[in-house]
């Protein structure tokens, strides 16, 4: 069986009306005890001294105590010309001496004296006493001693409201009077439901634009962003708790497009560097494929210098191959978090130093000059050395490879402010293409790969120094463009 929805503002007057039920009831409820005890006071106040009236009758008294015989004939005589009364004598104890209605009715045979007391002491009113036709129920009542030699002999006790009243009263209840007011708690009832109704339709009008929006980005997701977010400002006029959702649902709607448009980017990233990376591998294994086959094929025919020759192209080859794979592999480690730097305190002019040992042949193969300016009285820095010596060996390695021979390749080691050090490397190549310098750090590209004389890719050399300043809360920079002044690359260290 489908189980049937409502609406919020369905749900929002379905608890208003039965809200309204009950504070109807509520209220009808005190208003009938309120007006009981209104009318049982009014009663009480005008029939106060009833019981005095009566108490001089001298058929109540004889001369040896109270005359029950002649009291039970009176209250008959009196209890006809007024039936809502119940007329009773009692003794100084208040039990019940004489009345006027048949045994079985009288439930009680003594009546507490104590609310008589209070009446006769001026309490406030309506005073309540027993009825004793009943075991529970108290009524209003009007009370008189009755006096002989100067001596309190009993009491007379009338009750105001007897059954009599109480019967015609009940039955004029269950006719118009209650009629009437069902009537009126059903009038009442539908107007508040359609008050109520039109009220919260019009409150929760917000909140069933920003439901449709909702609806809308969950049906047609992402693509038509701006339309979905159109409707959630909309929504937003509705107030502060509706703008505040609708804001957070833009917001959200907002940055998982962004992060969809990130993923598809990098996943494009991604194909590209499989792609570039194909391409950098196929190159030297083709050519070491070709001379160890040429080597097999006419191992006979060649001389012992073109052997060697072969066997120095294939070597050479083979090293750009293991070069490439262990970048690769060094990458991926980065990417995957797979290093944590373990920073050490130690000065980096003795790091460059060491640096530049390891390329002082390669720099003298080309004719080119390592320069080095450093700010005397340097701090130390705190970061991994092992990290920070493979970022100035790709960014050396780089500007040697892209330098002409006769060139000069410069790192300067600077103070900067907040206790930094600034470290710089530029070299005096053919620059970075425009095209190129958005991209730099995120992924490699064949002209940039190829752009190198020995063909060794240089862009995932600089994608590694981009993911180790990353660990070492720094970042890499490009400082120049193309041209005659080459590349310069910055970056920060505290």
């Amino acid at each position: 069986m489908k189980r049937l929805s409502t609406t919020l503002a369905q749900r929002l007057t379905l608890v208003f009306v039965l809200l309204l039920l009950a504070c109807s009831a509520a209220t009808v409820w005190l208003q009938m005890r309120v007006f009981d005890q209104r009318e049982q006071e009014v009663v009480q106040r005008l029939s106060q001294d009833v019981a005095a009236r009566i108490a001089r009758y001298p058929e109540l008294m004889r001369a040896d105590g109270l005359n029950a015989g002649a009291s039970r004939e009176l209250f008959g005589k009196l209890m006809q010309v007024n039936p809502s009364v119940e007329v009773y004598l009692l003794d100084e104890s208040g039990t019940i001496q004489a009345y006027d209605a048949p045994q079985e009715r009288i439930l009680r045979q003594k009546v507490d004296l104590e609310p008589l007391q209070r009446l006769f002491s001026g309490a406030a009113l309506p005073v309540l006493g027993d009825d004793p036709r009943s075991m529970t129920e108290r009524k209003v009542f009007s009370a008189a001693p009755l006096m002989q030699g100067g001596q309190r002999s009993g009491y007379v006790y009338v009750i105001l409201q007897g059954q009599g009243r109480d019967s015609l009263a009940a039955r004029a209840s269950s006719d118009g009077a209650l009629r009437s007011l069902l009537w009126s708690l059903l009038v009442v009832v539908v107007l508040g439901a359609v008050a109520a109704a039109v009220a919260f339709g019009m409150i929760t009008r917000p909140l069933r634009r920003l439901t449709a929006a909702v609806q809308d980005l969950q049906t047609d997701g992402l693509a038509d962003l701006p339309q979905a977010q159109a409707k959630l400002r909309q929504a937003a006029s509705g107030g502060a708790d509706i703008a505040v959702l609708s804001q957070a649902f833009e917001q959200l709607a907002q940055r998982a497009s962004e992060q969809w448009q990130k993923l598809r980017t990098q996943d494009q990233q991604r194909r590209e560097l499989f792609a570039n990376i194909s391409h950098d591998l196929r190159t030297p294994l083709t050519s070491l494929h070709g001379y160890l086959e040429t080597l097999q094929i006419k191992a006979d025919l060649l001389s012992a210098d073109e052997r060697r020759r072969y066997l120095g192209i294939a070597l050479d080859q083979s090293r750009k191959v293991g070069d490439l794979a262990q970048k690769l592999f060094e990458l991926a480690r980065l990417e995957y978090g797979v290093v944590k730097p373990e920073p050490e305190r130690f000065f980096m002019p003795d790091l460059l130093q060491d640096v530049f040992q390891k390329f002082e042949l390669a720099a003298e193969a080309k004719s080119q000059r390592l320069h080095a300016v450093i700010d005397p009285d340097l701090p130390p820095v705190t970061a991994d050395l092992g990290m920070l010596e493979r970022v100035l060996v790709n960014l050396i390695d780089n500007a040697i490879c892209a330098t002409p021979p006769g060139g000069d390749i410069q790192v300067e080691l600077h103070a900067a402010e907040q206790g930094r050090i600034s470290v710089t490397v530029q070299d005096n190549g053919p620059g970075i293409p425009p095209a190129l310098r958005d991209s730099l750090f995120e992924r490699p590209t064949l002209s940039r790969m190829h752009s190198r004389s020995d063909g060794r890719s240089g862009g995932l050399g600089l994608m590694i120094v981009h993911r180790i300043l990353q660990l070492h809360d720094s970042s890499i920079e490009l400082l120049s463009g193309a041209g005659d002044v080459g590349a310069r690359f910055r970056f920060y260290l505290r």
